[in-house]
């Protein structure tokens, strides 16, 4: 007997067909990611020195202010990720 996820999985693949990948999209994909990761470390150790900063100073709305752009840096960096990636995995790169 299938499991809920195992029948939903089958339904998508009908829907839309996955090709495989190929080595250089793999690889693309695998640079990319590096590449994104670096980024997001980048950022936060940027922006987590200013952080510590401000609780020390005791400034905890500018705390929240920088807690707030390193999340929003963050989701930003991430999304352009999976849109290369998924321009990679499209054919289009």
């Amino acid at each position: 007997m299938k499991s809920a996820y195992e029948l939903a999985m089958e339904r998508l693949q009908k829907q839309s067909p996955s090709a495989p990948l190929t080595a250089e999209q793999k690889a693309q994909i695998a640079e990319i990611d590096s590449l994104y990761r670096a980024k997001v470390a980048e950022k936060e150790l940027f922006l987590a020195e200013q952080i510590r900063r401000e609780e020390q100073a005791g400034a905890s709305a500018e705390v929240d202010r920088l807690t707030q752009q390193l999340a929003s840096e963050i989701r930003r960096l991430q999304d352009d990720c999976e849109q290369k990636k998924g321009r990679v995995r499209a054919g289009q790169d």
